[in-house]
C-alpha cells in the first residue's frame, strides 16, 4: 500500500465568516488533481464543545490520501489553500495544519484526540507529540489550531460515527439569507426518518439543516451512511446555487464527548461531565425561564441548569422532587460572583423516582362522600348523611408524578453537535469500511 499522509487542519475561522469544513471541500478538488487517493471520507472530528476559546462548534477537520506522489507539492497546496481562505486578520482566528506520514495512527497521538474531545490539552502537549513522531506542523498567528489539527488527525474514527453532506454557497450569497425550501426539508425527513436526524424540529418547524452565521454552509444533512445522506441531498430544494458539497464521516451524534462518569467532586469547569446523583431540593425557575437543579452524590453538591431554549425538557425538570435519583449529562460553566459552577445540562436519566404521598380523608362507607375531621383524634363525620366514626384517619395514597423512568431530552433544536440524538440510540457502528460510495463530492 502507497503511504498514507493524514492532513489535519483547524481553527481557520472566526464569527464573522469562513469554516474549516469548506477549506476541505476545496482541498478536495485540489487533492483529486494531484493525482491523490482518498483512503476515507473527510473527517470532521468535533472536539470538547465546552472550551472556552472556540468560535463556533470546535470542528477539526482530517484529509486521510495515498498515492501522494511528490509530497511536497501536496503540503505547498495545502498551506496555500489555508492561508488564503482563513480569516487571519481576526482575533482568536490561529490556524494550525498537522501532517503525518504512516498507515497508522501512533497510539498517543489517538489518545491525545481522546482527550482533546473530553478535557483542555495544551500546545506545548500537541508540539512535543509532533517532535516525537517526526510529523509535520505549520501555525498561523499563535497556532492554536495545531491542537484540533493533531486531535483530527488522532482521531480514526473506528468506534461509533456518522456522516454529513455539507453544501457549500457560492461567494456572492455569502451573507445573505440562506433560500432552501422548507417543505422540501420536512419532506426530506420524513421520507429518510431513522437515515437522517435532527433535519428539523418540529415543536417549533424550524429548519435545523442551515446555519444562521455568515460561513459559507448553505445546509448540512446529518446522517446514518454516505446512501442515506447523498439520497436525502436529492430531496432538499436549495434556490440558489451551490458551489460545492462533500460528504464528511465524523463522530457528530454520537455522545463521544459524554464517556467519562465522574463524581460531583470531580467535576471541574469547561470540560464535560455525567454524574449521578439525587435531587437535593425542589427545582427553582430563575428569571428567563431557566430551571436551576440541585444534585448531590457522596462527594458533593453542584448545580444542573435547564434552560429557556430546551423547551419541554425543563417541564420534566421541573417535575423533579427531592430524592428522585438521575444520571446528568452535559457542559460544566464556571463559577462566578452571580452563579456557582454549573452543570449545562445536555440531558439526563431518571434512575429512581421518589415517592410522593398525598393523605386524603376517608370516605364515607354509607354514601360515598369524603369526611370532614372532628378535631385531632376525634376521628371524621360526614357532612352529607351525619355518619361518624371515632377510629377513622386519613390514608395516604402515592399519586402519580407524570414521569417516567429513561431517557430525557431537549428538542433537537438545542442539541450540541456531538449530541446523540434518541434516534440513533441502537444504531452505534464500529469499524470503517473504506470509501464505498460515489458520488461523495462535487467537483
Amino acid at each position: 500500500m502507497d503511504q498514507v499522509l493524514h492532513i489535519g487542519i483547524d481553527d481557520t475561522d472566526s464569527m464573522r465568516g469562513g469554516c474549516t469544513t469548506y477549506i476541505a471541500a476545496i482541498l478536495v478538488e485540489k487533492l483529486f488533481r494531484l493525482g491523490s487517493t482518498f483512503i476515507d471520507y473527510p473527517n470532521l472530528i468535533r472536539l470538547n464543545p465546552n472550551v472556552p476559546w472556540k468560535t463556533r462548534g470546535n470542528g477539526a477537520v482530517c484529509l486521510r490520501v495515498s498515492g501522494i506522489g511528490n509530497s511536497g507539492e501536496v503540503r505547498e497546496t495545502v498551506i496555500d489553500v489555508v492561508e488564503r481562505e482563513s480569516d487571519l486578520a481576526s482575533r482568536g482566528t490561529d490556524p494550525g495544519i498537522v501532517f503525518y506520514e504512516g498507515e497508522k495512527i501512533p497510539e498517543d497521538i489517538r489518545e491525545f484526540s481522546r482527550v482533546a474531545t473530553q478535557d483542555i490539552v495544551r500546545l506545548s502537549e500537541a508540539l512535543a507529540l509532533i517532535k516525537k513522531f517526526k510529523a509535520y506542523a505549520i501555525g498561523f498567528n499563535e497556532g492554536r489550531g495545531i491542537i484540533g489539527a493533531l486531535a483530527a488527525v488522532g482521531n480514526c474514527l473506528i468506534e461509533d460515527h456518522t456522516y454529513e453532506l455539507i453544501a457549500y454557497r457560492i461567494q456572492k450569497n455569502r451573507g445573505k439569507p440562506r433560500k432552501v425550501d422548507s417543505d422540501s426539508v420536512f419532506r426530506m425527513d420524513n421520507e429518510t426518518r431513522g437515515l437522517t436526524f435532527n433535519n428539523v424540529d418540529s415543536d417549533s418547524r424550524r429548519i435545523l439543516i442551515t446555519p444562521r452565521g455568515p460561513d459559507p454552509i448553505l445546509y448540512g444533512i446529518r446522517g446514518e451512511s454516505p446512501e442515506a445522506v447523498g439520497s436525502a441531498k436529492d430531496i432538499v430544494i436549495a434556490d440558489e446555487e451551490v458551489e460545492r458539497w462533500v460528504v464528511f464521516r465524523t463522530n457528530q451524534g454520537t455522545d463521544a464527548h459524554l464517556t467519562e462518569m465522574r463524581k460531583i467532586s470531580e467535576v471541574r469547569p469547561f470540560r464535560p461531565a455525567v454524574v449521578v446523583g439525587a435531587v437535593a431540593a425542589k427545582p427553582k425557575t430563575i428569571p428567563g425561564g431557566h430551571v436551576i437543579l440541585a444534585l448531590e452524590d457522596d462527594t458533593g453538591k453542584i448545580d444542573c441548569a435547564a434552560y429557556e431554549p430546551t423547551g419541554g425538557f425543563r417541564k420534566v425538570t421541573k417535575k423533579l422532587i427531592e430524592g428522585d435519583i438521575l444520571e446528568a449529562y452535559g457542559g460544566v460553566r464556571p463559577g462566578s460572583s452571580r452563579h456557582p459552577v454549573t452543570i449545562n445540562l445536555e440531558k439526563m436519566k431518571i434512575i429512581k423516582l421518589a415517592s410522593r404521598l398525598v393523605y386524603q380523608s376517608p370516605l364515607c362507607p354509607n354514601c360515598g362522600k369524603r369526611m370532614t375531621s372532628m378535631g385531632r383524634s376525634k376521628g371524621y363525620r360526614c357532612d352529607r348523611c351525619h355518619y361518624k366514626n371515632a377510629k377513622a384517619r386519613r390514608t395516604s395514597v402515592e399519586t402519580d408524578r407524570g414521569l417516567s423512568l429513561g431517557l430525557h431530552m431537549p428538542p433537537p433544536r438545542a442539541h450540541r453537535h456531538l449530541t446523540k440524538p434518541p434516534s440513533r440510540y441502537g444504531k452505534e457502528k464500529c469499524g470503517f469500511q473504506g470509501v464505498n460510495y460515489g458520488p461523495w463530492h462535487h467537483p
